[in-house]
């Protein structure tokens, strides 16, 4: 196998996919088949997903108030000092914050029961002096919350709902069925407690598209990353930097509906009516943490199989926390692209919207461009 450093120079130079393809048959023999055919709606594993008008929430502004809550993992409890930090964070840019009901409770591997949790979610919710609702941290068990929503109230009232991990079922669910644009992005601890740097970049991100919202908006890609796993309750300076550099699978530009979650996710709520429709042109980014190998090509093919690459228009690839590769020195990038065989669709790999740091907030359901020649995604429009 080439060396990635190799790869990476060979893949920007235009090598592109014949790279990746001659990288991971020598590595094995096996073959992926493309498969040529158009699944149709019948066919369609989410075409239950509501038609609904989109919505958009207000910008955000400085002097309103943030709700948090636990949808999941009760990071507010186990990492207290990272969690002080959050706040003080945001309370210095300006806002103010409205703590949720479970806010320093736990309940073993989650914050509360369901019923504990979603009343926590709807009290947000419906508290007309709450603009946005962040989430604190991911997990395993939000999609447990969905049929339980109150998403008439977001409908009458939308607001501003972010997150990103396991609360990519919330943010799909919200906007499958109220048609209310989501943010794939920070959570409270796990983002706005990071240190210097990182915390100062992932904020101007959610800045940016949040609060100013001046579109078309040209993203621009963070100079360095880090996926340095540090004790939360230990950590004390910032996580070393990483020259960031970006990967182009398959060259080309795509504009389309965006569509931004974690991949682990998806096991949860795909083929229910909380899921997204997947659209032909659709924008599809994935990401996801501390997999393996074996993970990653099973869930990249799970797709594969519901004919998601036969109807997207382009795919960008997060970066991925912690990869274990088994071994195999294989990266997820080359993993995916053995699945997928031959890409019709722009391709951008190593995404700094993810469980790294600093992370890119997008917005879920907006109109977007992608240019994987160029390694640039903007903003279009929000309807």
């Amino acid at each position: 196998m080439l060396p990635v450093d190799a790869l990476r120079r060979n893949i920007v130079k235009g090598s592109l996919f014949t790279t990746l393809t001659a990288a991971v048959a020598a590595a094995s023999t096996a073959r992926v088949q493309v498969n040529d055919h158009k699944t149709s709606e019948n066919n369609n594993p989410n075409r239950h997903s509501a038609n609904h008008n989109t919505l958009v929430a207000p910008a955000l502004k400085k002097g309103e108030t943030i709700g948090f809550f636990s949808p999941s993992t009760p990071a507010t409890n186990f990492a207290f000092k990272r969690f002080k930090r959050a706040k003080n964070f945001l309370r210095s840019k300006g806002f103010k914050l409205q703590a949720g009901s479970l806010t320093g409770l736990s309940d073993h591997y989650r914050s509360g029961s369901i019923k504990e949790r979603v009343e926590e979610f709807n009290t947000l919710i419906r508290d007309p002096n709450v603009r946005c609702i962040m989430a604190t941290m991911g997990g395993m068990v939000s999609n447990s919350m969905l049929p339980y929503i109150d998403y008439a109230a977001l409908k009458k009232d939308p607001k501003i709902i972010i997150g990103y991990s396991d609360v990519t079922a919330i943010l799909f669910g919200i906007y499958a069925q109220t048609g209310l644009i989501t943010y794939y992005g920070p959570a409270l601890v796990s983002s706005f407690g990071e240190i210097g740097y990182f915390l100062e970049e992932t904020y101007q991100y959610f800045s940016d598209v949040i609060e100013k919202r001046s579109l078309p908006y040209e993203i621009k890609n963070p100079e360095f990353w880090t996926e340095d796993y540090v004790d939360w309750q230990h950590q004390s300076v910032e996580k070393n930097k990483i020259k960031n550099l970006l990967v182009t699978l398959n060259k080309g530009v795509a504009k389309g509906r965006l569509i931004a979650g974690n991949l682990n996710t998806f096991d949860g709520i795909y083929g229910s009516k909380y899921m997204p429709e997947i659209r032909p042109g659709d924008i599809l980014l994935i990401e996801d943490s501390f997999q393996d190998a074996a993970t990653v090509e099973r869930s990249f093919s799970h797709l594969k199989l519901c004919g998601v690459f036969d109807r997207i228009g382009g795919l960008i690839l997060g970066k991925h926390e912690q990869f274990d590769n088994k071994g195999s020195g294989r990266e997820h990038y080359q993993i995916l692209m053995e699945v997928i065989g031959e890409p019709k669709f722009p391709i951008l790999a190593d995404y700094d919207c993810s469980h790294t740091h600093p992370m890119i907030t997008l917005p879920i359901g907006s109109t977007v461009e992608l240019d994987s020649t160029r390694q640039q995604l903007t903003i279009l429009s929000l309807v």
